[in-house]
């Protein structure tokens, strides 16, 4: 039963990472072998956890209480709106965007970006992988 178990899970992994473009996939790959390194018992990213990061309000860089939704709204296949510029932010969701998560160098800066306004720092390997798996379901 165990070895069953652990197919089945090991199985999810690899269909989570392979929903990522090639390039994405090396990227993916690098995120966690920075995850192991912080925390030897990591195993892989988690959407449910990504969701947490999206969704959880913080004291931002503005000092106000927002998250990542407060820009790219709840449902990320549905245009966003940056609540200070009013700029119009096309769907984070892969499912209806094709465009997004296919562009590393894109990805790594509105990661960096959006954990400092967020968080007021950058993210660890963990939370971006995870938040990346969150947006990826979608």
């Amino acid at each position: 039963m165990k070895k069953y178990t652990l197919a089945i899970l090991l199985c999810g992994v690899i269909a989570n990472a392979g929903n990522f473009s090639p390039s994405m996939q090396g990227y993916i790959a690098a995120l966690k072998s920075e995850a192991k390194q912080a925390d030897s018992s990591f195993v892989d990213f988690n959407a449910k956890r990504g969701e947490k990061i999206f969704t959880t309000k913080h004291i931002g860089k503005s000092g106000d209480s927002i998250s990542c939704t407060s820009c790219h709204g709840s449902n990320l296949t549905k245009n966003g709106q940056n609540p200070t510029t009013n700029k119009i932010i096309k769907p984070l969701g892969p499912s209806v965007n094709k465009s997004r998560l296919t562009d590393i160098k894109e990805v790594q800066k509105w990661l960096r970006r959006n954990f400092k306004d967020v968080y007021n720092r950058e993210g660890t390997a963990l939370e971006k992988g995870d938040v990346l798996y969150y947006i990826q379901s979608k």
